[in-house]
């Protein structure tokens, strides 16, 4: 009976997976690019803070990215 419950719902985890990788593309470089902008405006300074906010914010998103992926990793190497 375990193994039925468990067919039914082999998509969860990958699914929570997806979203949680992809959290780490889309929230810090959205952050970037709003307070990138917003502080172009403040110091009416075009791109320069713009460009630094969000590499930094890319460099983070990577990092974050390439942990999790990597704890993933170990997860699905130890279920094997």
């Amino acid at each position: 009976m375990e193994e039925k419950k468990n067919d039914k719902n082999y998509w969860v985890e990958p699914l929570k997976m997806f979203f949680r990788l992809s959290a780490w593309i889309v929230f810090p470089v959205l952050l970037g690019v709003l307070l990138g902008k917003w502080l172009d405006n403040r110091y009416n300074s075009s791109p320069k803070w713009f460009l630094i906010v969000v590499g930094l914010s890319f460099v983070i998103s990577m990092a974050g990215l390439v942990k999790d992926a990597l704890k993933e990793y170990k997860n699905i190497e130890k279920r094997k």
